[in-house]
């Protein structure tokens, strides 16, 4: 049954009945209504030793119901420039709306849900000329992406991801990875990303190639200097890119993993993270020409952002601290 407000009228009934001493599930009868409403309706507007008045319950609601109109959220300026600055700077919508909790506590202008400014971005032609492009998929609209299930080849001496320790499939530590490799257009030059399962801080190294033992040798390149805590096991795809996975654990110390065929959720930190990355580095942008210097600049950007796992903090945040907290 739809729910239908009091009218004038009803009230005017309420009042009367309650002054002639009848129940409340009585005036509830009388009115067709139920009993929980009209014990809200004197509640709210009687009660300690207050008489209930018709008139004032009714300006009561007028005033509610004015208040509760959706408001222009974004119209209000500072929250304007904070959505402005920081999606030109790669945040994701979500990122901001959980991150203004954390600049602005107590300032509930500074407010604002991601689907908000989604619809904002959709809607307001000049707020999308000037954003939309800083989107991660940078597209017109919002729409549901397509599955591709390539072929892979097998691993030699591959250990499957059904035996890794239950403690990295409930993230309960840090120090375990997840490891894939990123390939220009025309098949020119490749990114190794390394993902921290946990704090989801990003490493990654550019090749020239995406030949076995380059792959290997960049792997212990970038995690070598970690300590033995912070380095405890890598799960990969089934790429033959990780065909040296033995070299990588003899020198690392850590244990090698790999997802089953056609599911990269179970990579789901580093699949998630890769595409953050695509958004400095199209999937139609060779990689011939790609320093480590800048490739290392876009790295420090998305560790630098806030992420809706963490509770908005920051990856380079939660994985510093860790790494300091327990130093020797």
């Amino acid at each position: 049954m739809p729910y239908h407000h009091l009218t004038p009228m009803e009230r005017g009934q309420i009042q009367a009945l309650v002054e002639r001493g009848e129940s409340l599930r009585a005036v509830a009868r009388s009115l067709g209504r139920s009993p929980s409403t009209i014990c809200r309706e004197v509640a709210r507007n009687g009660g300690r030793g207050r008489a209930y008045e018709a008139d004032r319950s009714q300006s009561r609601y007028q005033r509610a119901r004015k208040a509760c109109r959706r408001t222009l959220s974004l119209s209000h300026l500072p929250l304007r420039r904070y959505l402005y600055e920081k999606i030109s700077a790669g945040w994701s919508p979500e990122q901001v709306s959980g991150r203004l909790w954390r600049d602005f506590p107590g300032q509930p202008r500074m407010r604002v849900s991601h689907e908000t400014i989604y619809r904002s971005l959709y809607t307001e032609e000049k707020l999308g000329n000037v954003l939309l492009g800083h989107l991660r998929r940078r597209r017109p609209r919002r729409r549901k992406r397509g599955e591709r299930r390539p072929t892979r080849p097998l691993i030699p001496n591959r250990v499957g991801i059904e035996a890794r320790p239950v403690e990295v499939n409930q993230q309960a530590r840090y120090g375990d990875w997840e490891g894939d490799l990123m390939i220009g257009a025309q098949q020119q030059g490749a990114v190794l990303t390394l993902v921290e399962r946990k704090s989801l801080y990003l490493s990654a190294r550019f090749l020239p190639s995406r030949h076995a033992a380059g792959v290997a040798k960049a792997a212990i390149e970038a995690l070598s200097s970690l300590p033995k805590h912070l380095c405890r096991t890598i799960t990969f795809d089934n790429g033959s890119e990780f065909a040296h996975h033995e070299s990588m654990t003899n020198a690392l110390g850590a244990a090698a993993y790999f997802a089953h065929p056609y599911s990269a959720w179970e990579r789901g930190c580093n699949e998630n993270t890769n595409g953050l990355l695509r958004q400095y580095l199209p999937k139609t942008t060779t990689f011939k020409d790609l320093s480590n210097q800048r490739l290392q600049y876009y790295v420090n950007e998305l560790n630098d952002r806030p992420r809706k796992k963490l509770a908005y903090r920051t990856p380079a945040e939660v994985f510093l601290e860790h790494a300091v907290a327990l130093a020797p």
